[in-house]
């Protein structure tokens, strides 16, 4: 009689971690299982019962006794803990032959970089104030940036305004230039006045020079009409965009975090260097 495997279900985030995925990448399934016991509370035994294999057999994998290399056994890994596409892509796998509704309008299999899309930032407001909390180094590109760092109860300001224990945080902050054609552009796409939008980057440069000293912080004005709006924490971003009629917070987010071969996050991340280089410097 065919054994009958039981998955595991792990919560979306574990696998986001990015110690669980740099394991999917190096094919190493002791680190593999031995987050799946952390995560999701599973024994040997109950690791083995998703996994088709034995506990003793899990027993030498997580101790370092053996290791995994048959393509079928990978497989068997994969369905026995659900993982994602994008997990599995990582472990060198095809999608899952399984179909789930309720997903993504597109096939995010195709880009293992974006790992979750958020109806809008506010669907992501906890997990990025979590990300900001724990990074030593935090990039932001915005219009006017009240919303994520320009008032008290704004997205990230508090997560900015740490104990003298935490000064080794930095942070860069990219804000449209209030004297260019651009803002007046923007000012025009959202229906707001040129003199209101400008008073509010400025607002948000008066606000994040008073966390000089709380913080490592520089703040530029950039001259270009605005797309995206990005917040990168580590290995991690979050990306919306800016279009006519709508604000950057109102945009789907995409969650991104780097892979050893994705164009997305490196895209991403050339493109902030590139407008911090032609941006002048404020704070």
């Amino acid at each position: 009689m065919p054994t009958v495997l039981v998955p595991i279900d792990l919560p979306d985030w574990a696998w986001e971690r990015a110690e669980l995925r740099q394991a999917l990448r190096r094919r190493d399934i002791r680190t593999v299982f031995r987050r799946i016991q952390q995560y999701a509370g599973a024994s040997q035994a109950r690791i083995a019962a998703a996994t088709g294999m034995t506990q003793s057999r899990v027993n030498e994998i997580i101790n370092g006794r053996r290791e995994v290399s048959r393509l079928d056994v990978y497989e068997r890994i994969a369905d026995g803990l659900r993982m994602p596409d994008d997990a599995r892509h990582l472990l060198g796998l095809a999608a899952s032959r399984e179909k789930r509704s309720g997903g993504a309008a597109f096939d995010l299999t195709a880009f293992p970089e974006v790992v979750r899309v958020y109806a809008s930032q506010g669907s992501a407001a906890a997990e990025i104030q979590q990300q900001v909390r724990e990074t030593e180094r935090l990039d932001v590109l915005a219009v006017r940036g009240l919303g994520l760092v320009g008032l008290n109860d704004s997205l990230l300001r508090a997560c900015l305004a740490r104990d003298e224990d935490s000064a080794g945080l930095r942070v860069r902050v990219l804000l449209l230039d209030p004297d260019s054609e651009a803002l007046a552009r923007r000012a025009a796409e959202i229906g707001e006045s040129v003199e209101s939008l400008a008073a509010g980057v400025r607002l948000t440069e008066a606000r994040l020079r008073e966390l000089a000293d709380r913080c490592d912080i520089k703040v530029y004005r950039y001259r270009m009409l605005p797309t995206w709006r990005l917040i990168r924490t580590g290995s991690t971003m979050f990306v919306g965009a800016f279009d006519a009629g709508w604000e950057g917070h109102e945009s789907a987010t995409y969650k991104v975090m780097a892979t050893a071969h994705g164009p997305l996050y490196r895209g991403f991340s050339r493109m902030f260097e590139a407008i911090v280089d032609g941006a002048d410097r404020t704070v």
